[in-house]
């Protein structure tokens, strides 16, 4: 009997292993790894954003990793417009597209659909975000809710990033950013998603998280920071948002040890994937929480 088709989730803190555990899938399941993480899509900074190595991209189909100039904006309508053109094509082949990845946003895109906003001119956002650095949030929330009273109910008062955002989506659309998100449908049948939250041990994932730096310091990650550099991309880019950037470029200028350095990231890696726990307990309660290591646990819930 034919098997029915499903779509593998698994989304987890960084470090937690997902990667491996997704090749393991893979090869069980007939399966292509299609990414889900927004600092992976970008091809200057493979071994910064700790993109799967040359031998695991031989050993499975992996699609969307390093495809993106960091000199590009890439959001997560964008992703969410070519994964489900991938999703749909892996699909077609009878085989099982398994979704890896830490960023909690485009999961949720991808699951519940996406507002499709146009994208707002990159001069405009820079205007905006400048003006609530000047004013402040308070004020700012003030103006946003004269200027889209809609808001009032979904956006709390200290949310900076979301107030920002419906500022920019109200001034360039005329729309509320309410209306824009009101009716949004996801793409794919819900019934289709199994959905897995990789949650190590935290002295695992510590250990991970320090593993993982270390290695980046002895795959040359200075040589590809001094490279981004020379590019001199906008500032509002998202790539200037990878973990370790900042750091590294201070310890090219001499301004911080290489102990320093390896702190430092190691301390705001531990603050994102403590965040990454935060999103997934308010918006993936109904996901399955399983441990890396017992993969099993995952060919035994799959519905099929």
């Amino acid at each position: 009997m034919e098997r029915k088709p499903i779509i593998v989730l698994l989304a987890g803190p960084t470090a937690s292993g997902k990667s491996k555990l997704a090749i393991k899938l893979s090869k069980i399941l007939n399966g292509e790894i299609v990414n889900a993480d927004s600092m992976q899509v970008y091809k200057e900074l493979k071994i910064l954003t700790s993109r799967p190595s040359s031998s695991d991209l031989k050993k499975i189909k992996h699609h969307l990793y390093g495809f993106v100039s960091v000199t590009k904006n890439f959001s997560s309508g964008s992703w969410l417009n070519i994964v489900t053109k991938k999703i749909e094509s892996i699909l077609r082949k009878r085989k099982v597209p398994i979704l890896v990845g830490g960023t909690g946003l485009y999961f949720k895109a991808l699951v519940d659909g996406l507002a499709k906003i146009p994208d707002i001119p990159i001069p405009l956002r820079e205007k905006i975000r400048k003006y609530h650095k000047k004013i402040g949030q308070e004020k700012f929330y003030s103006e946003l809710l004269e200027l889209d009273p809609k808001v009032k109910n979904f956006i709390l008062k200290s949310d900076n990033q979301r107030s920002i955002r419906a500022y920019e989506v109200k001034k360039f659309t005329k729309k509320s950013l309410y209306d824009w998100t009101e009716n949004t449908k996801p793409t794919f049948d819900p019934n289709l998603f199994q959905k897995f939250f990789i949650h190590p041990p935290k002295d695992l994932l510590l250990q991970q998280i320090n593993l993982r730096i270390n290695r980046m310091f002895k795959q040359r990650v200075k040589q590809e920071v001094k490279k981004f550099s020379k590019l001199r991309i906008h500032p509002d880019l998202s790539a200037n948002k990878v973990i370790g950037l900042q750091e590294i470029k201070e310890h090219l200028v001499k301004k911080l040890t290489l102990t320093e350095v390896k702190n430092l990231i190691q301390i705001r890696t531990r603050q994102y994937a403590k965040r990454q726990f935060t999103w997934a307990r308010g918006k993936m309660s109904s996901w399955k929480i399983i441990n890396p290591k017992n993969y099993k646990v995952i060919l035994d819930t799959l519905v099929i």
